[in-house]
């Protein structure tokens, strides 16, 4: 006869078992799952891109729920690794154009027949139909690219090959080898997900407006960004940016008696700002960081000066105030060529006498010296090499000769 404490206490050990049975199948099942999908996942609330992984087929424009920084949330499958790796690596001289986007969706209506979900873009905004409901999810995702028909385009220049972007199809995911750690999608988005998620979008306006009254009450030193409400717990996320540290401990408590849910406010930096909201740069296109990359790379003064731009600091900031982000796509370049000549500053012998180096024109392949009584003239990097022997560069006999001649 077992006592009576045995009895009581059974039913609760044996559930705790059969839970933590079922997480230990599920940790070990993705052990063993050798192969997956692998997907390309932005963010819309924080537009941020996240590579996951799944073991089901999914397509670009998709809406999945998957981990992020902040717990699950609603994402867009950008697109599967087979077709963002499609593009063969670029060569030296190649004029063929790559493109991000090689596919268009399906122009027979019949193909969307069998769907559940169904979605049509009107007016910029991309509406979504399910269940007899017609759902609004906001603008057009800027990762969305509509190609042009073949017939409609012509070329400015006959030498340049488009072909590649044109009539290129979409290629189908494959499974890969998955090792380490990889972050897992959950699963495709519901229509009740869906539909949460649009109602959330309208419930952040609000919380932006009420957060926004408690910040001018507690008159807190601090911009409120955006406010975002996650898809699978009751949690809001309100991002700021501030110059110095807040106490925010008073708002929190007035978030908590309006929201009744937990709350999370995030400071974030002038650059991490531009890159949530978005907008239209110097240049006249998208933020880089908004909608070219997610990561936000350090620029320093020294890449304006290598490029030999301007340093004034209207010319060379964004909007945000900070360093423009495209000073750090051609540094790279700019410093491997320049290996070619010699330092800026520096002098080099010409015909008996020292010139000294005040340009290098990387474009032109041309560099710029001057001379006694203010001669300047340019050589050509052809003209130039660099004498291992003497640990010294020298100008080529033939264009020295004809320098001396005129």
């Amino acid at each position: 006869m077992f006592p009576l404490q045995h009895l009581v206490e059974t039913p609760i050990i044996n559930y705790h078992f059969q839970d933590m049975s079922k997480d230990y199948r599920d940790n070990k099942k993705k052990e063993q799952v050798q192969q997956a999908y692998i997907y390309l996942v932005k963010t819309p609330s924080s537009n941020d891109l996240t590579v996951c992984a799944s073991e089901s087929v999914f397509y670009p424009g998709t809406y999945v729920v998957s981990p992020t920084r902040y717990g699950l949330d609603m994402g867009i499958v950008v697109g599967s690794a087979a077709s963002l790796s499609q593009q063969s690596s670029y060569c030296p001289g190649c004029k063929s154009c790559k493109g991000a986007c090689h596919f268009e969706p399906s122009k027979n209506p019949d193909d969307d027949a069998d769907l559940a979900v169904s979605g049509y873009v009107q007016d910029d905004n991309v509406m979504v139909e399910t269940d007899g409901q017609c759902l609004n999810m906001g603008p057009v995702p800027v990762f969305e690219i509509r190609s042009e028909r073949p017939e409609t385009i012509v070329p400015d220049d006959p030498e340049i090959d488009e072909r590649g972007i044109w009539d290129s199809e979409y290629k189908e995911p494959q499974m890969v080898e998955v090792d380490g750690d990889v972050e897992w999608i959950s699963h495709m988005a519901t229509p009740e997900e869906i539909r949460r998620y649009t109602e959330n979008k309208e419930e952040e306006k609000e919380a932006i407006k009420i957060c926004r009254e408690k910040i001018a009450k507690r008159n807190l030193d601090m911009k409120l960004v955006t406010a975002h409400f996650l898809l699978c717990e009751p949690k809001v996320l309100f991002f700021f940016t501030a110059e110095d540290r807040v106490d925010f401990r008073d708002l929190v408590k007035d978030l908590v008696s309006v929201f009744r849910m937990r709350i999370e406010l995030r400071q974030i930096g002038v650059r991490d700002e531009s890159r949530v909201l978005g907008g239209l740069a110097v240049c006249g296109r998208d933020f880089c960081c908004h909608c070219v990359s997610d990561k936000l790379k350090p620029v320093t003064i020294k890449m304006a000066k290598e490029q030999n731009l301007s340093l004034n600091s209207m010319k060379i900031s964004g909007p945000c105030g900070r360093l423009l982000c495209c000073l750090s796509y051609e540094y790279d370049f700019y410093m491997e060529e320049k290996q070619a000549y010699p330092a800026e500053g520096s002098r080099i012998k010409i015909g008996g006498d020292l010139f000294k180096v005040t340009e290098i024109n990387i474009l032109s392949h041309k560099m710029t010296v001057s001379g006694p009584e203010g001669r300047q003239f340019q050589i050509p990097r052809d003209e130039l090499s660099y004498n291992f022997d003497s640990a010294r560069w020298e100008v080529s006999q033939q264009f020295q000769e004809e320098f001396l001649s005129n």
